[in-house]
């Protein structure tokens, strides 16, 4: 473990994961100047989904909230993978988070609260970003949610 992001995971009962390996032709994270942008993360645990199919069907919103977390925790994990250190984050700017929904879910906001909030809880102020939620009829591996985001690193 290193430094005082992973220190606050440890706090909280959260390991980093390992990067989730991709499922086509991308990279997990990909560096340009000072940002790191992530790949769309699925609610992967140990390789697998927990949960499938639609928020407001199959999942319940607090279900699909959980898995947000997840996503998140899955982003810093690919974040990590290119700078090494997490201490390196001088801000999350920007969260984009995908719900595979039921016709009529509307409660999209509330489910990526479930990201927005793992971020501000391990990295405080500088967890605090700016976020789109939108509504799809389906995900890769018919996963109920997935989330990317995009970080600025501290300039050395």
């Amino acid at each position: 473990m290193s430094g005082a992001v992973e220190a606050r995971l440890a706090e909280l009962g959260l390991t980093l994961p390992q990067v989730v390996p991709p499922l086509a032709a991308y990279q997990p994270a990909v560096q340009s100047g000072v940002y790191v942008y992530t790949a769309g993360q699925l609610p992967m645990v140990e390789g697998e989904l927990p949960l499938t199919g639609k928020v407001g069907a199959e999942v319940t919103a607090e279900e699909a909230k959980e898995l947000a977390r997840t996503c998140a925790l899955n982003a810093l994990a690919a974040v990590k993978s290119v700078v090494g250190d997490l201490d390196r984050i001088a801000r999350v700017v920007k969260v984009t988070g995908f719900v595979a929904s039921a016709a009529d879910f509307t409660g999209q906001p509330g489910v990526l609260n479930g990201a927005s909030e793992l971020l501000g809880e391990v990295l405080g102020d500088k967890g605090v970003h700016a976020r789109s939620a939108v509504g799809v009829a389906v995900l890769p591996l018919d996963a109920p949610v997935e989330v990317e985001i995009q970080v600025e690193l501290v300039q050395a």
